[in-house]
C-alpha cells in the first residue's frame, strides 16, 4: 500500500472552502439517473484508459499554503437551508493535483458548478490564487448545522472519510483497493466526477463515477449524519478493462504506529500512537474474530477465509485518553468503521495488509473484502454494503471482548509471554482457555480474573516461537463447547 501524506490530508479537511450559489453556472442541466452513470461505466471500461491531467500549480499548493486559504462562509452549498447538508469544496493541492468534475442534481437532473478562484480568501501571495480561472476542484465536504466540522469529506483518489459520531477524524475508507499487498503493482484508481443530492436536513445522496488503468465503476452512496455517527448505504458497479490480481472491496486504510504491547519499540513520548487497533470481523455462523493490529517489521497479509460473513471492520477500541496523553489529536475518539452487507458477498476473504512506520503520519494498514472468483477483462462485479462510521467497539454482542493486549519475555530461555485481557466475564466464571499455536509452541497457560477490576479475565501465555518466523496464535475462552469470547488471533514477534 502506498504511503499517504496524512499531515496534507488533515490539513485540507480544515480548511473552509465554500461556493455561492450564482457558481451553478451557465452549464445548461442534463439529465441524470443511476442507471445512466452505470452505463457510462460500462461504455468507459470499453474505451482505452486516459489519465486526468495534473494541474502544473497544485504541487505548488503546500502544507502551509492550503491551512492558510480560507473561504467565505456565505458561499457554501445549500448553506440557506436548515440542517447538516452545507457542501464546501476543496482547492488543488500537493496532495490533490488532479481536478473532479461536481454538479449538483434536482428533480432527475444535473447542473455542473463552475469554478471561481474568486471564492478563496488568501494571501495575496498565496499558491491557491495563482492556480488560475479554471483549475478546478479536488473534492468536497459536508458540514455539520452548526458550521462547526464536516461529518463526511470525499479528497484525493476514491478516498473518504467520517469522524462519526466523535467529530474527530482517523481512519479513511476507499472505493475500492487495486493489487494492495503487491508491492510496486498498486493502483489507485479515482472519482473523476461527482453527482451531488440532497435529500433532507441531514442526509445527501453522493453518486461518483470511478476511473482508472485497469477498471471503471458507478457508486452511489446514500449518506446520513445520525446521533450514532455516520451511516452509508453503497451500490457499486464495477467494470474491469483488464484481469485485476487482487481486487480489493470496501478497502479501510489506517495508521498503526504503536500501542502498549510494542512499546518497546516507541521513540515518541506519547505512551500509545494509533487510528485503529483492532481488526474485526463476523462470519456467517456468528462468531467474532478480533485480530489486534500491530506495526510488521517486514509487510505482512493476513487472509481469513469466508463464505457470506457479516462484515468486518477496523475498530478504535481503547477509548481511555490517559492510554493516549494526546491533548491535541486525541487518538481515544478515532471513529471505527465496519462494513457489512446488504446482499451476500458470497466466497472470499477478509485480508488485512500492514506494513511497517516510523511515523504517525503515514497509513500503514488496509483491511478489504476480496473477493474468490477470479476478476476478467469485460466482467461486471455488483457489490452492495452499509458502512458505519462510529465509536463502536465492534460486533462481539453478549461475548466476552479483548481489551487489552501485552507482550513481554517470560521466565524460560527463548521464551515469550502474551498477555491477554478478555473483558465481560463474570467474577465466578472460571472459562476453558482454548488456544491454537502455529510456528511455535505452547510451553505454559493460565488464566484468572484480575483483581479489583470488574469482569477483567486475564490469559497469561509462554510461547516458544521458531527461529526466525512469527508464531499464529489463536485463543478464545469457552463455556464447554459454547464460545464465551471473540476468537482471538494474533501475529508473536511478526
Amino acid at each position: 500500500m502506498t504511503k499517504i501524506d496524512r499531515r496534507a490530508m488533515i490539513a485540507a479537511s480544515g480548511a473552509a472552502l465554500l461556493l455561492p450559489r450564482p457558481l451553478l453556472a451557465q452549464a445548461q442541466a442534463e439529465r441524470f439517473s443511476w442507471e445512466g452513470l452505470v452505463t457510462r461505466a460500462q461504455r468507459l471500461a470499453r474505451a482505452p484508459y486516459r489519465e486526468t491531467p495534473h494541474h502544473p500549480g497544485a504541487k505548488k499548493v503546500d502544507y502551509e499554503a492550503l491551512y492558510r486559504a480560507r473561504f467565505r462562509e456565505d458561499r457554501t452549498i445549500w448553506g440557506d437551508l436548515p440542517g447538516a447538508t452545507g457542501v464546501q469544496l476543496f482547492p488543488l493541492s500537493a496532495s490533490a493535483e488532479q481536478p473532479v468534475e461536481i454538479a449538483l442534481v434536482e428533480r432527475g437532473r444535473a447542473t455542473p458548478l463552475r469554478y471561481d478562484p474568486a471564492m478563496f480568501d488568501a494571501p495575496a501571495d498565496n499558491a491557491v490564487r495563482q492556480l488560475g480561472p479554471d483549475a478546478g476542484y479536488a473534492g468536497f465536504r459536508v458540514m455539520n448545522a452548526a458550521r462547526d466540522g464536516d461529518w463526511l469529506s470525499f479528497l484525493g483518489a476514491s478516498y473518504f472519510r467520517s469522524p462519526g459520531a466523535t467529530k474527530q477524524f482517523g481512519l479513511s475508507a476507499r472505493a475500492i483497493a487495486i493489487n494492495t499487498s503487491m508491492q510496486g503493482k498498486e493502483e489507485f484508481p479515482r472519482f473523476t466526477h461527482f453527482w451531488l443530492e440532497r435529500t433532507g436536513p441531514s442526509g445527501l445522496i453522493i453518486c461518483a463515477l470511478l476511473d482508472g488503468a485497469s477498471i471503471t465503476g458507478a457508486y452511489r452512496f446514500a449518506s446520513e449524519l445520525t446521533p450514532q455517527g455516520v451511516r452509508q448505504d453503497v451500490d457499486a458497479a464495477l467494470f474491469p478493462r483488464r484481469a485485476i490480481a487482487e481486487l480489493g472491496l470496501m478497502p479501510m486504510t489506517s495508521m498503526f504506529w504503536y500501542d502498549q504491547a510494542s512499546r518497546a519499540t516507541r521513540t515518541d513520548w506519547r505512551p500509545e500512537i494509533h487510528d485503529s487497533d483492532l481488526l474485526a470481523f463476523a462470519s456467517a455462523d456468528g462468531t467474532s474474530h478480533a485480530r489486534p493490529l500491530i506495526n510488521p517489521s517486514v509487510p505482512r497479509v493476513d487472509a481469513f477465509a469466508e463464505r457470506n460473513p457479516r462484515g468486518f471492520g477496523l475498530m478504535q477500541r481503547d477509548r481511555n485518553f490517559d492510554h493516549y496523553q494526546d491533548d491535541g489529536v486525541f487518538y481515544e475518539r478515532r471513529p471505527s468503521l465496519w462494513a457489512s452487507p446488504r446482499k451476500p458477498w458470497g466466497a472470499g476473504q477478509v485480508r488485512l495488509y500492514e506494513f511497517p512506520t516510523t511515523s504517525e503520519y503515514v497509513d500503514n494498514v488496509c483491511a478489504y473484502w476480496t473477493p474468490s472468483a477470479p476478476v476478467r477483462a469485460g466482467g461486471r462485479i455488483d457489490a452492495s454494503y452499509r458502512l458505519d462510521w462510529s465509536s463502536s467497539g465492534g460486533p462481539a454482542k453478549g461475548l466476552a471482548v479483548l481489551e487489552n493486549v501485552w507482550t513481554g519475555q517470560a521466565d524460560g530461555p527463548g521464551t515469550d509471554r502474551l498477555i491477554l485481557d478478555f473483558s465481560g466475564v463474570p467474577q465466578s466464571m472460571r472459562p476453558e482457555i482454548w488456544t491454537d499455536v502455529d510456528g511455535g509452541a505452547m510451553v505454559k497457560k493460565g488464566g484468572y480474573p484480575v483483581l479489583h477490576q470488574k469482569g477483567l479475565f486475564r490469559v497469561a501465555l509462554d510461547i516458544r516461537r521458531d527461529s526466525g518466523r512469527a508464531t499464529d496464535i489463536r485463543v478464545q475462552l469457552r463455556d464447554g463447547n459454547r464460545p464465551f469470547s471473540e476468537y482471538m488471533h494474533y501475529p508473536l514477534g511478526a
